[in-house]
């Protein structure tokens, strides 16, 4: 899709899909990766499951492939989580990993719908727990303060890649 391909990810509720929203509304090509390549799956086979899980949030690695590989694009955004990233993390001419504190999470988190990810209590404790340890999510991302306003949080992100304004 892009010449060059940047990964946006971080743990619930620290904006990925509202940093997606805001690309695209300034007209880049930016691709919610939770909505348009995830399924269940094994994170190390990628082997579909029937259960829906974290655990298994699992993002087509071929898929990604094909969208890194077309260069119709100067620049394309790919936005969300996923548990196998480390089998295309390396396709990426840089990562970006969005944080936020933790009263902004919990504030976050308190406007989700129950039948969103993290609008259950078991789910907000996972989620409490992986932005304490950040065990699933790329180490060695840019790291982007999202408790910012959008604009300033995508900014941020167009300025590290070099990219102007549209």
């Amino acid at each position: 899709m892009g010449v060059r391909n940047y990964l946006i990810e971080g743990v619930s509720c620290t904006g990925k899909t509202t940093v997606c929203n805001e690309l695209q509304r300034r007209g880049y090509l930016a691709i919610h990766g939770d909505r348009e390549l995830a399924y269940q799956g094994d994170p190390e086979t990628g082997t579909r499951t029937y259960t829906a899980s974290h655990e298994n949030h699992i993002w087509h690695v071929d898929k990604v492939k094909t969208l890194v590989d077309n260069q119709d694009e100067p620049v394309t955004f790919f936005c969300g989580g996923s548990r196998n990233f480390s089998k295309f993390i390396d396709l990426f001419d840089g990562v970006f990993v969005l944080e936020v504190d933790m009263e902004t999470l919990n504030r976050r988190l308190d406007e989700r719908p129950e039948n969103e990810f993290g609008g259950k209590k078991t789910e907000r404790e996972l989620i409490a727990r992986l932005h304490q340890t950040k065990e699933d999510i790329p180490k060695n991302g840019i790291i982007i303060d999202a408790a910012a306003p959008i604009e300033h949080v995508v900014d941020a992100i167009l300025r590290q890649c070099k990219v102007s304004k549209r």
